[in-house]
């Protein structure tokens, strides 16, 4: 979600007043499976990145295809590309 996708017009309906006086303790855990220290071996912090203002083309069906996934179709081809770029750049 980026600012862009929130409305400016449009109310929260949570009371965050209400939310704040709650305690830890009143947490359901229920549907939150428990991680194991193995879970964060290989995590990592993700900063965000500069980003450059660029044009480029791409074949119109490729803009189609993620312009038919909604808002943020820009950042969708980025994570596409960082992925292809992660997945073909050798681990020091």
């Amino acid at each position: 979600m980026n600012a862009k996708s929130i409305k400016k017009n449009v109310k929260s309906k949570t009371n965050l007043v209400k939310l704040h006086q709650k305690d830890d303790t009143d947490i359901n855990y229920k549907d939150s499976p428990a991680t194991m220290k193995k879970f964060w071996e290989n995590a990592e912090v993700v900063m965000p990145a500069h980003k450059i203002h660029l044009s480029v083309r791409l074949d119109e069906d490729v803009v189609d295809y993620f312009k038919k996934k909604g808002q943020g179709y820009q950042s969708k081809i980025n994570a596409v590309l960082k992925a292809y770029v992660r997945a073909h750049t050798p681990r020091s």
